[in-house]
């Protein structure tokens, strides 16, 4: 058991380097030899956890939703409504979005592992895994609010759950692009989510 233990901890050390590196320098920075001197372990370490890069930056892009998926479910506990089908709503395309030092290293990272994803199968299965489970859950978030009367009863929940991924994606490069700052990012958001509501 402690070799597991020990393994496991391995990973996430070695994960972490990854996605710092890629974050800072993009995916040209995420060599096996980079990646082992920043993780304070030997290239050896680095294959026999990750035989192949592929599978490193597979490993990065799940730690990576696990870490948003987690903070946007604290940040949504924390608001005054945690319940409401609204808040949650709000939270979770907010959350996806960049606003600070460590959510513009997530979404630097992000965007270099879309780019590769173009011309690499299985990174792209990873990645469009996790836009489909993204997609249901604001879908369902849409309906809930429907059945509340946050929403109205007219709105196409799966083709808005698809307008909101798309404009809080496009909204992420605009703001590491310097074109927008997270607060204006973020009222575009908010302007988007208000024409969704129903009438008070």
């Amino acid at each position: 058991m402690p070799r597991q233990v020990d393994y496991d901890s391995r990973r996430r050390q070695i994960v972490a380097a990854a996605f710092a590196l890629v974050s800072e320098q993009g995916l040209e920075g995420m060599t096996m030899r980079d990646v082992a001197a920043r993780a304070g372990v030997s290239v050896g370490a680095v294959q026999r956890c990750f035989p192949s890069k592929e599978e490193m930056m597979t490993s990065v892009v799940e730690d990576m939703n696990e870490q948003v998926s987690a903070r946007i479910q604290a940040r949504i506990a924390d608001s005054p409504d945690p319940d409401s089908a609204a808040t949650m709503l709000q939270h979770t395309l907010a959350g996806i979005m960049p606003h600070d030092e460590p959510t513009l290293a997530e979404s630097r990272a992000w965007l270099a592992f879309a780019a590769h994803a173009a011309v690499t199968p299985t990174l792209a299965a990873v990645q469009r895994k996790q836009y489909e489970g993204l997609a249901e859950l604001i879908a369902l978030l849409l309906r809930t609010a429907q059945a509340s009367g946050d929403v109205r009863s007219d709105a196409d929940t799966d083709g808005e759950a698809d307008a909101l991924i798309a404009l809080a994606d496009g909204l992420s490069m605009q703001i590491l692009m310097g074109r927008r700052t997270p607060d204006s990012a973020l009222a575009m958001l908010d302007r988007r989510l208000a024409t969704l509501r129903t009438a008070q």
